[in-house]
């Protein structure tokens, strides 16, 4: 072992000779060289004359070694700097951790409603400039990146098709299914299209559409730019002028407005297909029939309160997926905690947003 690196030898007397530097550069594997020893319960002597130099750390090791075994030091030539050191970290190593305040359930709740103002109001203050780099976009058509635009309509529509149609197939079977073990006690087997129609075009696919691709694109806007964020690529943009919000965002919000409405006219046509799947099997309805049928009663206006609301969908979903980014702070633990963040809010604001549009198309009888 180098004479600077800290070492321990045995004595004759039963104690024990420290040499070397018992510093944080010089103790290298001592902690654990320390724990293969027992010193034996009572006074243990250490003799210091071989000692080179010692700090905090070596003497918390050494504590550490002696309060295990329950022994007390003997220091034997040591200098009465390092005798007052570890006299202090002895009385340290008794005395418990500090413990935070503990807070009262009315401060818990003072504080939860302060931090949702707060990222309320941030969130408002976010669209503002979303909007108004939006309307530069408009005045200066040119500056928008469609290259950008049509690789995200790509990666967030493209490639979510298969999901989207299983699911969506998968929701039409099951509308059909419950709805036929219904309708078949009262004869009325053809309103199965009816229901299916409906629920599928104004209600399921617009909403599992977005749903899924809340979960899916919104935490990627999120994780994009919150890794972004931490490594310092955000402030760099802005260092050479170029705005974060029109490079980073106004993109994704176009191409999930044009990815979404469209994912929704194929999740419709999937659910239509599974509940004519499952109308055929359980209430010997026809292909022909089914589509007949589905034509005469279902009216334009229909699909059109479907698509409209996936495109309002859209837009919530990338904006807060951004903004979560957007205040992603420090480390990857934040990038998660973010993006969780992202994909909860943008759920729970669609399904708020889809129980506003029923109570409103219901005032507008529609």
């Amino acid at each position: 072992m180098e004479p600077s690196q800290a070492s321990m030898s045995p004595l004759a007397d039963g104690g024990w000779s420290l040499a070397g530097n018992w510093t944080v550069r010089g103790l290298g594997d001592m902690p654990n060289v320390l724990d293969a020893h027992a010193c034996g319960a009572g006074t243990v002597v250490l003799d210091g004359t071989s000692l080179g130099a010692i700090d905090s750390a070596g003497v918390w090791v050494l504590q550490r070694w002696l309060r295990r075994h329950g022994a007390a030091a003997a220091l034997r030539n040591w200098p009465p700097r390092v005798q007052t050191l570890m006299t202090l970290v002895g009385e340290q190593t008794d005395r418990p951790l500090p413990q935070p305040p503990a807070r009262s359930p009315l401060e818990r709740l003072g504080r939860l409603a302060e931090a949702s103002a707060q990222e309320t109001l941030g969130l408002l203050r976010f669209i503002g400039q979303a909007a108004m780099a939006a309307l530069g976009l408009l005045m200066r058509p040119r500056r928008i990146r469609w290259r950008t635009v049509w690789r995200n309509v790509q990666i967030d529509g493209f490639d979510a098709l298969p999901i989207i149609g299983l699911t969506s197939f998968l929701l039409g079977v099951v509308v059909a299914y419950q709805g036929a073990d219904q309708l078949r006690h009262y004869g009325a087997n053809v309103f199965v299209v009816d229901l299916v129609g409906y629920a599928m075009l104004r209600e399921f696919a617009p909403l599992i559409s977005a749903i899924i691709i809340a979960g899916r694109s919104g935490s990627a806007y999120a994780a994009q730019i919150g890794t972004m964020v931490v490594t310092e690529e955000v402030d760099a943009m802005r260092t050479i002028a170029i705005d974060p919000i029109e490079l980073l965002v106004l993109p994704k919000v176009l191409a999930l407005a044009i990815a979404l409405p469209l994912l929704t006219v194929f999740a419709d046509v999937t659910g239509v297909l599974g509940g004519m799947v499952m109308a055929r099997v359980q209430l010997d309805i026809g292909f022909p029939e089914f589509i007949d049928r589905f034509g005469r009663e279902m009216q334009g206006s229909t699909l059109l309160v479907g698509v409209g609301k996936s495109l309002v969908f859209a837009v919530v979903i990338a904006l807060i997926g951004c903004f979560q980014g957007f205040r992603t702070r420090g480390s990857a633990d934040s990038v998660g905690r973010q993006t969780t963040k992202s994909v909860v809010q943008s759920i729970f604001l669609v399904i708020v947003a889809d129980a506003l549009f029923s109570v409103a198309f219901n005032l507008l009888d529609l």
